[in-house]
C-alpha cells in the first residue's frame, strides 16, 4: 500500500496519509473480533426470535436484547474502523492520528525532534515536555514521513540513534 496525496485548499501543502502497519497477529485479532461480534449478533437474533414467540411483556428481556444488539453492532463498527481507517495524516499545521473512530491531533509546532532508532528500526517523534510517540508505518515510508514533517516545520530536529546508543538509553 502506498501513501496517498490529496489536494488541500490553496496556500497549504498537500495532506499526506500514512496507513498504520499492523502485525499479522493484530490483524488476526481484529478480524477475530469482527467475527465474534457478527456471531454474537446472529446468536442474539436466534434467541430474540424465540423471545418474540413467547411472552413479550418483560421489560428486562427487551433491555437485554437492545444491549446485546448494541454491543454487537458497536464492536463490529469499532473493529472494522480500526482495520480500515487507521492512519497518520500530515496537514499543513497538524499531525492527526486516526485509529478507527478515535482521532487525536498534535500541532506540528509542538514536535521537537524525530529519531530513527536503528537498533529496533522504529521511528520516534518527540514533543515538548518529554512526551514521545512511536510511528507505526511501513519502514520504507520513514524517509517520506520525516521529509513531509520537515517540509511543514523545518525547526524539527532529525537524528539517527545507533543500536548501542539505544541500549544505553534503555539502561537509564
Amino acid at each position: 500500500m502506498q501513501t496517498v496525496k490529496e489536494r488541500a485548499p490553496e496556500g497549504q501543502g498537500a495532506v499526506k496519509r500514512f496507513p498504520f502497519r499492523f502485525t499479522p497477529f493484530i490483524c488476526f485479532l481484529l478480524i477475530l473480533g469482527v467475527a465474534l461480534c457478527l456471531a454474537s449478533f446472529g446468536l442474539t437474533t436466534w434467541y430474540f426470535t424465540d423471545f418474540i414467540k413467547g411472552d413479550i411483556s418483560s421489560a428486562y428481556e427487551w433491555i437485554k436484547y437492545v444491549l446485546l444488539y448494541g454491543v454487537s453492532v458497536a464492536g463490529t463498527v469499532i473493529f472494522l474502523s480500526i482495520l480500515i481507517r487507521s492512519e497518520y495524516l500530515l496537514t499543513a499545521q497538524k499531525l492527526r492520528i486516526r485509529f478507527g473512530v478515535i482521532v487525536s491531533s498534535y500541532d506540528l509546532k509542538s514536535i521537537r525532534s524525530v529519531k530513527h532508532l536503528r537498533g529496533s528500526d522504529k521511528l520516534a517523534v518527540y514533543f515538548e515536555r518529554d512526551k514521545y510517540m512511536m510511528i507505526v508505518v511501513n519502514p520504507s515510508w520513514y524517509d517520506d514521513f520525516v521529509k513531509s514533517l520537515l517540509e511543514r516545520n523545518p525547526k524539527i530536529g532529525f537524528d539517527f540513534v545507533t543500536a548501542e546508543e539505544e541500549q544505553n538509553l534503555r539502561k537509564k
